[in-house]
This record gives C-alpha cells, structure tokens and sequence, in this order.
C-alpha cells in the first residue's frame, strides 16, 4: 500500500521519529527533574508529588535488592488502580525486575497459570484477594507477598508483608542495575485465558518507551506538559491503561487522577470536582455517561481529549457522547503485542467514524491475504491487518512457535480481518482467533468452553460473541447436555461464576440437541455465531 495516509499529518508531526535509548525509570526520573513539585497522583484526596512518587519508588525496589532480588525476577502486579500500583511497577523496574500484570478479577486458576508460567517469586496483592492467591499458592514460585489495603491498615502477617511496612524497611538507596532497553524485558502482558495458549507478551523497555513518546507525538496538539489531568478509570493492568494512562501521564509530567473501577456517579463527580483534561475508556465507560440523564451538569467540557480503545466504538454512539457532553472521541487500535497503540483516529486531520483511523508515528502497517499472509491486498477488499515498529513485542514468553507465527520477517501478523480505504484509514471487520471483547476485556472463548465441558452435565458447548448495546458484545454459551442429565441457564451460569472472572461468564445460555458440525465433526462457530446475531 503507497503511504498515502501519510499526508494528513501537518509539517509539526513527525512522521518518524527517534526512540531515546533509556529504559522506563529512567523516564520517570527525568520527568522528576523537570517536575519535582508537580502532582503526579490523585486518589481520593491524597496527592503525591512526582518527588514523593521517586522516593517511595526508589525504597520499593532498594527493599527488593536487599532480599536477594535480582535482575530478570518476576514481580506479579495484583492490584486495583491505586497508587501502590505505580509505585510496584516503577519499583520493580528500577531494581531491574519486570513486571508481570495480573488482572484483579481472576480466580484462583487462572492466576495459577500465570504465576506458574511467568516464575514470578513476588506478588503485591489487593488484600481480599489473599484467599485467591491462598487456594493456589503451593503451586506456583512465589516466596514473597506484599499486600495492599486501601482502607489504611497495615499489618504483617508470617509470610506477607502489608505495603507501608515494605516501604519503611528501606535501609538505603537501590543499587544502579545496566538495563539494555532494546533487549531487557519491562513487562510480561498476558493475552488472556486460563491455559497454557494464554502467552505473555514481552514488552521490552524500548517497546513500553516507544509507544508513550509515538503517542505523544500524535496528540502533541492537545497534550499539555506539566499541566493535563488524566482521569485514570481503566485498569492499569490493561495495557491501554499501561500507556495511555500511567505512561504517558508520567512522560508529560501531568496528574493521574486514578479510581479502582468504574463507578458512574463516581467517575461523574470526580469530573464535577476534578476537571480532568484527558479521558482514555472503552465503549461502555462512554455509553454509561451518554444514558446519565444530567451528565452535561458535570462540567464534562474540561474534557479536551477522549481516546477510546479496547474494543469498536458505534458509530451511533460516538456521536450521542460527543452531542452531550462537546467532548471529541478518538477511536483507536492496539494489542498487548505492540505496547499496544498502532493506529488511532488523529486529532490534527480527518476523523472517520468506525474506522480506527491511520497508523500513530513510526508505524507501518498493510492488509494482506488471509490464505498465507504474503500478499497485500488491494483497497477495500479483506485481509489480515499486520504491523512494524518500534513497539512491537519481543515474543511470546518461553514460546518460540508461537512467536516464530506471530513474528515473520519484521511484521507482527494480529489476526484481525481488516479492509483499508483510499485514504489509509484501517476499518477492523471481524476477528481471525474468534475474540470476544466485552466491556473492554479480552475473552477468549476457548477458556470459557473449558470450564462449561467440566461441568458433569455438559456434553457438547460453543461460545460465542453476541452484540450488546451496553458491552460491545457479551458472552453467549451455546450446550448440549449428556442424556439424560439436566442442567437449567442459573445453574450453569452460577458454576461458570464459582470458576472463571466474572466478565467471561455467559450471559445468556442456549440449550440444544446438537450443534453444527463440518463433514469432519468439527463444531460450526461461526455458524452459531451468524445465528445469534
């Protein structure tokens, strides 16, 4: 494809650019240099400068060092956005660890396998959480837990260690550790899933580093250093959340203002008091505030910038928000691969609703052929979006066939059927892994099938992806029980609950006397899909 979307950028927006040789503390000391004094976190009240941030950062990881922690360890990030998140993450990075995200909202195997998988030794946990971490604990590596409480209390407990207590037993400064930024690995980001097909993307320092500078590179024109507010609601494990909150805020020297989850009348007032300047979400963070009935009495205006990621943003909806609120959404694109930013809708020229817009700086990207993978396509027809730059992952952790499929000479393949229009504006049709995104979040359906075929009732289950107006898509199970048992919608529901994250649960639960197969007994899903839409 001749780079033809390369012409909407204006002369001040570099096209290429230069990735600075440093690793990601160091991007935080920097920005401590400039600004010391600045607010670098809200959370309900209580701010910390970027200096306080350095110096709670800097004991995490000299506590780290003094307990035989060494470089290349694994430290699993179990928390709800708090600051206690940045602070492990930096932490663990300074003292040259690499962080391992682990989303809140497992269960007690699904955090098994990526425990296990990683060798992670450390894990800072939220502390209702510990009966999760409990149930699989003699299975995986870890030998040192760091609880966090959000109330205030603080006590130790044999083997683990409240935060506060971590911090204070701080003796002296960390100890420089050599980070080569092209090769040392900053963050484990896990694709999903409870099976050994959940891999973990390696993102090198270099990787993490280029996204954020490729992204404020591309929003320079509304982006304010030293004074922007991001309103911090999507989680921070995400690696959206990663960059285009915690990163990128850090890099421009701005104020996180961080909430645990997404509350609507929260997430309204904290606008109302706050006045954030930035607002990454996905789709239903957006169609909760377009349905509140007095949302334009919040002050949402202060909003300048709403990038929306994670999953496809309607049309429809994009509009109601923006008609609402006079905020302006920038629909995007990314994957845990590529740290994850490749394309996003620009603020400097052209925004096409329903496309994800043109590739952010020093990204190439092409549609090729679904068959091999090695011819690009013309405009308009179908093919499988591939990407290069700077952000892209490493590989796949202890996967070299996987990252040997997923990497071929330089191009990162994504799996993700696309179309491409004269201008170079990419439009996402539909999903080569079958993925379901619902509410932002990655399902997988394979994991889910899993659980269902362990129930004793269960002979045959698909799961697909069905529209909702509130989640993108939700999950829908597809069953056929042995004969003669019997199993109602509740009571699989209800056993789906007890064994994975509550956001891959079916919602909806359809039983039938067979399913669709292929002449080889292979079960049609995208026939049960087609059906269901």
């Amino acid at each position: 494809m001749e780079k033809v979307w390369l012409k909407a950028y204006p002369e001040h927006i570099a096209k290429e650019i230069e990735i600075p040789n440093i690793s990601v503390p160091d991007m935080l000391q920097r920005t401590i240099a400039n600004y010391a004094d600045h607010k670098a976190i809200h959370f309900y009240g209580k701010e910390f400068s970027y200096q306080e941030l350095g110096a709670q950062t800097g004991a995490f990881a000299s506590v780290l060092q003094e307990d035989q922690f060494v470089k290349g360890d694994r430290v699993a990030i179990m928390l709800p956005n708090c600051p206690q998140y940045v602070i492990s993450y930096y932490g663990t990075l300074l003292a040259g660890g690499t962080v391992t995200q682990v989303n809140p909202m497992l269960v007690g195997k699904e955090l098994e396998h990526i425990l296990t998988d990683s060798g992670a030794e450390t894990i800072v946990i939220y502390e209702p959480l510990l009966p999760v971490l409990n149930q699989i604990l003699d299975h995986t590596s870890v030998k040192r837990i760091i609880k966090v409480n959000l109330e205030g209390r603080d006590t130790d407990d044999g083997l683990v260690v409240g935060f506060t207590q971590f911090l204070k037993s701080a003796t002296k400064l960390p100890e420089p550790v050599a980070i080569d930024p092209q090769e040392d690995v900053a963050v484990l980001q896990y694709t999903g899933g409870t099976t050994g097909r959940s891999k973990g993307a390696m993102l090198t320092h270099r990787n993490v580093i280029a996204n954020v500078v490729q992204v404020y590179e591309y929003f320079k024109d509304v982006i304010e250093p030293g004074k922007d507010r991001y309103l911090t609601v999507i989680p921070l494990f995400h690696v959206f959340g990663m960059t285009s909150c915690m990163n990128l805020s850090i890099y421009s020297g701005s104020m996180s203002i961080m909430l645990p989850r997404f509350d609507l009348e929260e997430v309204l007032q904290t606008i109302k008091n706050l006045q954030p300047t930035s607002f990454p979400g996905v789709p239903t963070m957006y169609v909760g505030i377009t349905n509140h009935p007095k949302a334009e009495q919040y002050g949402i205006d202060s909003i300048r910038l709403c990038n929306s990621g994670s999953a496809p943003m309607p049309g429809e909806l994009l509009r109601s928000f923006e008609k609402k609120t006079g905020a302006k959404i920038l629909e995007g694109y990314g994957l845990s691969e590529s740290s994850p930013v490749t394309h996003c809708n620009p603020s400097f020229s052209t925004r096409k609703p329903g496309s994800i817009g043109i590739g952010i700086p020093s990204t190439e990207y092409k549609i090729v052929d679904l068959a091999e993978g090695t011819e690009e396509v013309p405009v308009g027809e179908l093919g499988e979006v591939i990407i290069k730059g700077p952000q892209v992952m490493k590989g796949y952790w202890n996967m070299p066939q996987e990252t040997e499929n997923a990497l071929r000479d330089g191009w990162l393949y994504t799996g993700d059927i696309a179309r491409v229009d004269e201008d170079g504006y990419v439009y996402i049709i539909d999903r080569k892994k079958d993925l379901i995104i619902a509410g932002g979040f990655n399902i997988y359906p394979r994991d889910v099938e899993e659980v269902i075929y362990e129930h004793p009732a269960v002979m045959e289950a698909v799961v697909v992806g069905i529209p909702d107006a509130y989640r993108g898509e939700t999950v829908k199970a597809v069953v056929v029980l042995k004969e003669g048992a019997s199993c109602t919608q509740e009571e699989l529901i209800a056993y789906c609950r007890e064994n994975m994250a509550a956001y891959k649960v079916p919602r909806v639960v359809e039983f039938r006397d067979e399913l669709p197969k292929t002449n080889v007994g292979k079960i049609l899903r995208r026939a049960i899909r087609e059906e269901s839409m």
